[in-house]
């Protein structure tokens, strides 16, 4: 299982997101936050995706139905529970057309060693809406959600053969931290990647 940006609570902010194109050249997008307000997604990214922060109950069964039919690592009601309503403010849908098509549940605590630490639990975007940003969107609103509640790092694992989502985390400037060993309970090995804040 770099900041990017600012805002008094309940102004409108401007999120200056850096960006790297499929040639491997960078660039930047504005992405335009209300507070609480849905986003659509910058042009070519996604389009017609509208991105909200987790709001009620109602969403639940949308993310958990996305989660379970695209990650291998099963949850059950509880899990999705304990991190959904401990911090609210770190779960993030993807809305498409009405459907659900891409969310990221995360934490945010004080870690043993003694940091703030931020952790992304699950992200999934649907197959069929790949390569559109989505995820990449979606991490950096939790991540952003992160900052401004005082993260100092952010952790997550990922399957060693998920290459896609290596990349994305490398991307968005993610370093690989340590290798867990048959991490998975379907025996796959699991890279923990690390994003120091601070």
């Amino acid at each position: 299982m770099a900041a990017l940006g600012g805002g008094a609570e309940g102004e409108a902010k401007v999120v200056e997101i850096e960006t790297h194109g499929a040639d491997g050249s960078e660039g930047r997008d504005d992405v335009h936050e209300g507070a609480g307000s849905a986003v659509q997604a910058p042009g070519g990214e996604g389009g017609d995706v509208e991105f909200l922060q987790y709001s009620d109950e109602r969403q639940l069964p949308d993310i958990m139905g996305l989660i379970s039919g695209e990650l291998s690592e099963p949850y059950s009601i509880y899990t999705y529970r304990y991190f959904i309503h401990n911090w609210p403010n770190l779960t993030f849908v993807a809305m498409r057309d009405g459907c659900c098509v891409g969310t990221i549940v995360c934490k945010l605590a004080k870690h043993k060693s003694g940091p703030y630490r931020g952790y992304i639990a699950m992200l999934a975007v649907d197959q069929a809406c790949r390569k559109k940003r989505i995820g990449t969107n979606l991490v950096r609103r939790a991540i952003q959600a992160m900052v401004d509640d005082g993260a100092d790092e952010v952790v997550l694992e990922t399957e060693v053969t998920n290459t896609h989502a290596m990349i994305l985390y490398e991307k968005l400037g993610f370093a690989r931290d340590k290798m867990l060993y048959r991490y998975y309970l379907n025996g796959v090995d699991a890279i923990r990647l690390k994003l120091w804040l601070r």
